[in-house]
């Protein structure tokens, strides 16, 4: 793997996990002497993140870490109801016993973290039993859009299990899908996995509030950046 690719990860996981919080500025020199690399990996980096919707890159400010307003959330997170219902209702009709062992192994997971009451672990158990669920529908296409509008709602999601008894209620809401997908009911595990993923009423209230408390962590900017801390994004800077 490119240096960049793991940086990128590197950046990607930190923002998932909420140790980069939205509006957290990506200071390009800290990151080259914080990782131990060059400046041209941190600018491709950057620029990968950026295409992925999870940084912005402002002119003559720098990156930082996208902040998704209220209402663009509620977009994404309809449109990735949908999408995920489209994997569902293909997997109800076209997964085999592989896939349904795949599923159930990742739904054994959840299980365990549910269990243990560890938002962290389920946060990954959960990624693995959605992805089981792409990959069981055979499409794919629709599993690559999937997994790219997943990985801009990472942190939102991550978010949102650290609710009171949001894992055990997750945990649940997943049996259903199961059932609906290993019953071939694609209409039932639309409208399972639809309703699994919308963010609305209390919910989307929860999360709200989970994003003021990230907010009023960041650190607000005392001076104005140096000009060495603006990511460049002219392609031959790239180069060298």
């Amino acid at each position: 793997m490119k240096i960049s690719d793991r940086l990128r990860e590197t950046i990607e996981e930190q923002i998932a996990t909420g140790e980069l919080a939205p509006g957290s500025a990506l200071d390009e020199a800290l990151l080259v002497e914080r990782h131990g690399v060059s400046r041209t990996p941190v600018r491709e980096a950057l620029i990968q993140l950026a295409a992925e919707g999870l940084v912005e890159l402002r002119p003559r400010r720098g990156a930082v870490v996208a902040a998704l307003g209220p209402t663009r959330l509620i977009e994404m997170f309809e449109v990735m109801a949908e999408l995920e219902a489209m994997c569902a209702r293909q997997a109800a009709r076209r997964a085999t016993e592989a896939d349904l062992a795949a599923i159930q192994a990742a739904h054994e997971r959840c299980r365990s973290a549910a269990g243990e009451l560890d938002p962290d672990a389920y946060f990954y158990a959960n990624e693995g039993f959605h992805r089981a669920i792409y990959d069981s529908a055979h499409n794919a296409f629709l599993a690559e859009q999937a997994q790219a509008l997943q990985r801009k709602l990472r942190p939102y999601r991550r978010l949102q299990l650290r609710v009171r008894n949001r894992l055990q209620r997750s945990f649940e809401e997943h049996q259903g899908i199961v059932d609906a997908i290993r019953n071939g009911d694609a209409e039932l595990a639309v409208n399972a996995v639809r309703n699994h993923v919308i963010v609305q009423g209390e919910r989307f209230a929860d999360l709200l509030a989970g994003l003021r408390q990230l907010e009023s962590a960041v650190p607000r900017p005392s001076a104005a950046p140096a000009a060495h801390t603006s990511v460049n994004t002219d392609p031959a800077a790239r180069i060298a």
